[in-house]
């Protein structure tokens, strides 16, 4: 089977989530995907715990179907390995803070005179130029700057952190996005081209629902007053008798009004769209109704009805609901060190070319050797540049296959 990707070559220098999550998107659909590991630790996401053998669970989930290089680029051999590299890749992918591989020597504008068709992709929390290009920070930071965290939560009450990292995966998807872009563009040109992915533009730039609206009037919402943020009766979630919880989205009159007949409250359809004070108020009738069944009876009364109503799972729910096996979105793979380990399935479902899950991550320096051989290194080479700690290789490996 072909995949859509499997003639791109992409080398990847970065860590943690925002870059690994995005050169696995890619390497998912068949793009060769060479993370390139410094010779000590490597990847911080390698350390984490939980772990599945040497490295950790996280880890094995965005770094799948990769392969691995261990080289010391402050050395100068570590850099004459690395451009060689360059010459024959498509991509690279770093997420250092700006300024950092140009002191390495292996910046943009050498690596572009090495291979004008290059496309070199920066990951960095504020963008490569700005007062905030060279500072520090965490998905909280960008959130914060980007004004998503001060509307998250309730009305008196401090912003609510939420539990999936917004600025990084959705730098992952942009940069992934871009990549594409620059791909296509220079299919037309021949040219490669620098692709500057902010985590913080990324962020701002979702803030499509409510900064318009401010741009518009110049009125600042309050923390709960927006539309979809959870304090309007028709949007927001309920708790059940058994301490679950069910969410509604019942954003447009047609799916109120169902929801308001399965609840047997059609005195509420014409209280939907009640001043905010009176949504407390709805609120609260319609908690005082759905705290009488568990989650699991109210689902069985909305089977089948369009109030736009879902049971807000937690992690053990989800290998067993029946959309997520029917989309086979979880994939065991069978590996000969490491037993069975499950991954999440690639998300973007193409009927000719399917994202397939073929290895789990790579061991630090696990082919080192192989890409070295590739690009003219002897046996003889190989062994000094690695006594000497110039690079770091792997000797045997694993083998997988997904169920």
């Amino acid at each position: 089977m072909s995949l859509a990707l499997e003639s791109l070559r992409i080398l990847d220098l970065t860590r943690l989530l925002p870059g690994p999550f995005s050169t696995m998107l890619l390497a998912d659909y068949g793009a060769e995907v060479i993370k390139i590991e410094d010779t000590g630790p490597g990847d911080y996401a390698r350390a984490m715990n939980p772990k599945i053998g040497e490295d950790s669970a996280i880890f094995h989930s965005v770094n799948r179907n990769k392969k691995s290089v261990c080289l010391d680029l402050k050395t100068e051999q570590g850099k004459e390995i690395f451009l060689k590299l360059v010459e024959k890749a498509d991509v690279v992918v770093e997420s250092f803070r700006p300024g950092v591989m140009d002191r390495l020597g292996v910046g943009y504008e050498v690596l572009k005179k090495i291979n004008p068709r290059l496309i070199y992709c920066a990951i960095t929390g504020y963008g490569q130029t700005g007062p905030y290009s060279n500072m520090p920070g965490h998905d909280i930071n960008y959130i914060s700057y980007a004004g998503i965290l001060e509307y998250m939560g309730v009305s008196g009450s401090k912003p609510v952190v939420p539990s999936v990292q917004i600025a990084d995966l959705g730098s992952g998807l942009m940069s992934t996005i871009g990549i594409l872009m620059a791909l296509f563009e220079r299919g037309r040109s021949g040219k490669g081209q620098f692709i500057d992915v902010s985590m913080l533009d990324g962020a701002l730039s979702w803030l499509q629902l409510f900064l318009p609206n401010y741009f518009a009037t110049g009125k600042q919402p309050e923390r709960g007053n927006l539309n979809l943020t959870g304090r309007k009766a028709y949007y927001t979630v309920y708790e059940t008798n058994d301490g679950l919880y069910i969410s509604v989205g019942a954003g447009e009159p047609k799916f109120w009004m169902e929801f308001c007949k399965i609840i047997e409250r059609e005195d509420l359809i014409k209280k939907m769209y009640v001043p905010m004070e009176e949504q407390d108020h709805v609120r609260e009738e319609v908690q005082s109704v759905i705290i009488q069944k568990s989650r699991q009876e109210w689902m069985e009364k909305f089977n089948g009805v369009e109030a736009c109503v879902a049971p807000v799972n937690s992690l053990g729910d989800l290998e067993k609901d029946p959309q997520f096996i029917d989309r086979k979105m979880f994939q065991t793979v069978i590996d000969t060190e490491l037993g069975e380990v499950k991954l999440i399935s690639p998300p973007i479902k193409l009927s000719e070319t399917p994202g397939v899950i073929r290895n789990l991550a790579p061991k630090s320096g696990e082919n080192t050797i192989e890409i070295l051989s590739e690009i003219g290194y002897s046996d003889q080479q190989i062994e000094a540049l690695t006594s000497q700690g110039i690079i770091k290789n792997r000797v045997g490996k694993s083998t997988s296959k997904t169920m």
